[in-house]
């Protein structure tokens, strides 16, 4: 937060510190749609509070970034801590059916390309995109060679300039309230096909995918699962950097050829039930999860070894 403060002004940006994070969703919307490019970001309380406007930007189609460093919950929990305890909640936090981008950086790298594609897909689709790092992404430090990001362009009205727009929440494209389950069906089915029929939201990255054990991997276990592959044989990775829409078509490809799945997570087991959902009886789907601690390679290999 320092360190944007200090650099956002010296390359024409503004940075703001709001009272809490109800005000600083409010005001990237805000933002948005006075012209400009947007985004916050938070932990996980801070993100809970942000839900009602999440669902709002959506239904309103307007563009934001939403960064989420998880850490342990709930409540205060332990603040310092490394968790993705938020995943589910990231898509299903607010209320309603609507559709949600989240994009998972396992690394500094990561963190920089993700994040510009995510206000590349929140412009071009006008939706709410979500960065959804771990706290040991975030307090991770490597040397890296930066690429260079194409220039994000502005994709919607600006308020104030030309025509008069009418912006609600309210089920209508035009902002003014229906009563008319037909035009309320038709306008989610659109929020929905925009997202879930694009071409180029969903990306993932996938090594050795012919090996009979794959480990499922997204945010910093991925790096976990790197460091198996240097220890077992016969062993693949399929990492997720989008996590919602899920990539569905992908895993399942790869399902057909192995004989198990590896899902580590540092919670309870929530994209396992994902996982289980795409692959159904392709393979053996197993879970390692670990809690408030980073998932060591050892952990995922005993189970390797172990069948």
């Amino acid at each position: 937060m320092h360190l944007m403060a200090k650099e956002m002004p010296k390359i024409g940006g503004v940075f703001v510190q709001m009272e809490d994070e109800i005000a600083s969703i409010s005001a990237t919307i805000g933002a948005s749609m006075a012209g400009k490019i947007s985004m916050t970001a938070t932990s996980g309380p801070g993100f809970s509070l942000m839900q009602e406007n999440i669902g709002y930007a959506i239904m309103a189609e307007i563009p934001v970034v939403i960064v989420n460093v998880m850490r342990v919950g709930p409540s205060t929990g332990i603040p310092t801590a490394p968790s993705q305890g938020d995943v589910m909640q990231a898509k299903y936090g607010s209320h309603g059916d609507y559709p949600i981008i989240v994009l998972c950086p396992s690394d500094v790298v990561d963190s920089y390309l993700l994040t510009a594609k995510a206000f590349y897909l929140a412009e071009k689709y006008r939706t709410s995109v979500i960065v959804l790092s771990d706290e040991i992404v975030g307090h991770m430090r490597e040397g890296v060679d930066l690429p260079e990001v194409e220039e994000v362009k502005k994709n919607m009205p600006v308020i104030g300039k030309g025509k008069k727009i009418h912006y609600t929440g309210l089920a209508n494209e035009k902002g003014f309230a229906i009563y008319e389950p037909e035009k309320y069906e038709k306008l989610i089915k659109r929020l929905y096909d925009k997202i879930e029929n694009a071409k180029d939201v969903v990306s993932y990255k996938v090594e050795n995918p012919d090996a009979k054990t794959i480990i499922f991997a997204y945010g910093s276990p991925y790096r976990t699962a790197k460091a198996v592959l240097k220890l077992a044989k016969n062993v693949g990775v399929f990492k997720a950097e989008t996590l919602f829409p899920f990539p569905e078509k992908a895993l399942r490809k790869v399902a057909k050829n192995a004989e198990r799945i590896i899902v580590p997570e540092m919670n309870v087991g929530k994209i396992v039930k994902e996982v289980e959902r795409v692959v159904g009886d392709s393979c053996e789907v197993v879970s390692v999860t670990k809690l408030a601690q980073l998932i060591d390679p050892y952990t995922i290999l005993r189970v390797i070894e172990n069948g």
